[in-house]
Order: structure tokens, then C-alpha cells, then sequence
């Protein structure tokens, strides 16, 4: 008997945000800062899957195979959509300087409102949508939280770009500058 391999759709599958929570919870009481890595780098590895996700996602919706056969005036709605209907949050995504794209999200899934965190928490989802955004764009970028609804701000707004642009504005906000200031200087 010969078995033959079935194509299968994008390997995700539906886990509950407050087993993230929990999960993120007990890394950082057990592991401290090193936590903040470790659940970046899982994000890295969902990277694939969610792409894959998202241009099966434009086949069936748009008749689009590929995100490069988009118009890059619809990347941005697109984008949008998709997250939305696959169960991640509203997104909104703008340019904020030259090379640097911000997505904010007002009810993002990762980020836990009653959590009172002094620094963002979004960690698996920083590392997921650079992995993610560098397949959709063919180029490498990073992705860096900068406000958290985790720690009481009004959103979640992850700055994307490349990796040495981010590397600047975090050098610059971990010497006390507001990325707003650094994206300026």
C-alpha cells in the first residue's frame, strides 16, 4: 500500500491568549529578563507559518497568490485584514519617518491591560512580525515594541525597519531619548 503526502494548510493553530499570558507570566518569574528573548525567538519561528497563512489567506480572499502581486497601496488594508480576521487585533499601519513603518493596535491579543509592566511585553509578537514582514517584503527587518497596553499606555505600536535603524532607536531610548525624539535625530 503506497501513502501519499497530503498538502496541508498553514501549520497554526488556535491557542488562547491567556495561555500566552500565563506562559509569558512564568518565564519571566523563573528566567527575569532572559524571558523577553526566549519568547522573541518562538515568534521568529511562527514567522514561516504565518506567512504562509496570510497568502493563503490572500488566495482565497483576493485571488492573490503572492503579497508582492498586491498593489502596495492595498499592503497596508490587507495586512490589516488579515490580522483582524485571524483573531490578533485591529491594526493600523502608518509610516512615521523615512524607513520606518509604525503598526498600532488598540486591542492587540498579546498585550495584558491589567499586567501594570514597566516595559513592553509584547515579545512573541515582536519577533513573529519581523520574521513575518521580512518574508511579505523579501528584506530583512526587525520588529520593536515601543508602546504596550501591558504597561498602561493606549496601545501597542511596534516600529518596523531595518534591523540597524532599530538598533539606533533603542541604543538612543535606552540612554533615556523617547523614540519619538530618536526617529527625529
Amino acid at each position: 500500500m503506497t501513502t501519499t503526502a497530503i498538502a496541508t494548510p498553514a501549520q497554526c493553530l488556535v491557542l488562547g491568549w491567556q495561555s500566552i499570558h500565563a506562559l509569558r507570566q512564568a518565564l519571566e518569574r523563573d528566567a527575569g529578563p532572559q524571558a523577553a528573548a526566549w519568547l522573541q525567538e518562538a515568534g521568529f519561528a511562527g514567522g514561516e507559518s504565518l506567512f504562509t497563512a496570510y497568502c493563503e489567506w490572500l488566495g482565497d480572499r483576493y485571488q492573490v497568490s503572492r503579497p508582492g502581486d498586491l498593489d502596495v497601496r492595498h499592503l497596508g488594508e490587507t495586512l490589516s485584514a488579515f490580522f483582524r480576521d485571524s483573531g490578533w487585533g485591529s491594526l493600523s499601519i502608518s509610516p512615521l519617518a523615512p524607513a520606518i513603518l509604525a503598526l498600532d493596535s488598540t486591542d492587540w491579543w498579546e498585550a495584558d491591560p491589567g499586567m501594570g509592566a514597566e516595559y513592553p511585553t509584547c515579545h512573541l509578537s515582536s519577533g513573529l512580525l519581523a520574521e513575518f514582514l521580512t518574508r511579505v517584503s523579501g528584506s530583512p527587518l526587525g520588529a520593536m515594541e515601543v508602546e504596550c497596553r501591558s504597561r498602561g499606555d493606549a496601545r501597542c505600536r511596534f516600529l518596523v525597519g531595518a534591523p540597524e535603524t532599530l538598533q539606533v532607536i533603542y541604543t538612543s531610548m535606552a540612554e533615556g531619548v523617547a523614540y519619538q525624539d530618536a526617529l527625529n535625530g
